[in-house]
């Protein structure tokens, strides 16, 4: 099982190279990055995101939350875009309830479902997570896990978290970490309040 894993994991960069397509980098001027900026009053948090699939369980997509000294998502290779979260490189700036509202239900569907694993962490912690994603650069496609699972390894306390492609494999491991808390979003369940229409969907 171990030399099939390692098989995987050695060939599956190649068919990302083939088929995942590059990075696409973004960058938002510093205006539009200072005006949206948002500092959210509750505790320092990472939020990891992954969208499973309704069918089979597979999951889709990756993505961090980090509330520190402001509040951003890193959405390695996401398609998630409006207005008022401006990006730069695969980090939303901006991230209100409303914006984090509308990330979430962009991805709860009749496909997909969204697990959301919360972790307090110390002011530490959430600085250098902001540092790490900031510097990270834009993502190729099919490596949102393998980017999340890099820098969260990097910071103290997350040293369990292993190098992965797969999203469910990065949840898994976020789930062991002591205090994690799990919910599950669905379709139905999704806050729709945001009032924002999305015209295309992944």
């Amino acid at each position: 099982m171990r030399v099939l894993r390692n098989l995987i994991l050695l060939l599956f960069p190649l068919w990302v190279a083939a088929c995942g397509g590059p990075a696409e980098p973004v960058w938002a001027p510093d205006t539009a990055v200072a005006r949206a900026s948002y500092v959210h009053e509750g505790p320092t948090r990472v939020t990891l995101f992954t969208v499973v699939s309704t069918r089979n369980g597979s999951g889709g997509h990756s993505g961090l939350l980090i509330n520190g000294s402001e509040r951003v998502m890193f959405d390695p290779a996401g398609t998630f875009d409006v207005p008022f979260a401006p990006e730069r490189n695969d980090v939303h700036f901006g991230m209100t309830p409303r914006t984090l509202a509308a990330y979430v239900d962009y991805h709860a569907r009749d496909a997909w479902n969204v697990r959301v694993q919360e972790l307090n962490v110390t002011a530490a912690q959430a600085e250098a997570l902001l540092v790490a994603v900031k510097a990270y650069g834009a993502v190729p496609k099919a490596q949102c896990s393998l980017a999340i699972t890099r820098i969260l390894s990097g910071v103290a306390g997350f040293e369990g978290i292993g190098f992965s492609y797969f999203p469910n494999a990065l949840s898994k491991d976020f789930g062991r970490l002591s205090g994690v808390r799990e919910k599950l979003v669905t379709d139905a369940t999704a806050d729709k309040g945001h009032n924002v229409v999305f015209l295309e969907r992944p």
